[in-house]
């Protein structure tokens, strides 16, 4: 008998792949516990258009943020950092900070946990800092740091 499992069952296959089982298996493990359904013609056709709509749907989350990189990359956010005696630094500008400036600046809301920094900002001048707002999609903004 086929089967289309619901969830994925160990040593048998993933969620929504099609698996040839017994009979018996699939009468009374599979079936009784809501793992998979018969592969009727009505349900591959619902799973058909299930995929089709997971596609369609992760096709416009990618060109969003395709589109909100080609945004972030034309523009840029100016931080201040207190500097003392020696020009040295009191402090330095995290991902969190930078964060609540794009939010204030720019007014995206982005977690700082996409921001991507190899350490803190400790020096005024330009950096470029990536944000990742994909697994496929990456922008790189650019940040003033101004003496305070």
């Amino acid at each position: 008998m086929k089967v289309i499992l619901l969830q994925d069952v160990k040593s048998l296959g993933k969620k929504d792949q099609i698996v040839e089982v017994s009979d018996g298996y699939a009468r009374n493990m599979l079936l009784p516990k809501k793992l998979g359904m018969e592969a009727t013609s009505k349900n591959l056709n619902d799973l058909k258009l299930k995929k089709a709509h997971e596609d369609k749907v992760a096709a416009e989350v990618l060109a969003d943020a395709q589109a909100l990189a080609a945004q972030i990359e034309k523009e840029s956010i100016t931080l201040s950092i207190k500097m003392g005696e020696n020009g040295r630094t009191f402090g330095s500008i995290s991902s969190k900070e930078i964060a609540e400036a794009i939010k204030s600046q720019l007014g995206h809301d982005i977690d700082k946990k996409k921001i991507v920094m190899k350490d803190a900002i400790k020096a005024p001048g330009t950096r470029t800092v990536g944000i990742k707002l994909h697994t496929k999609v990456t922008a790189d903004l650019t940040v003033k740091i101004e003496e305070a």
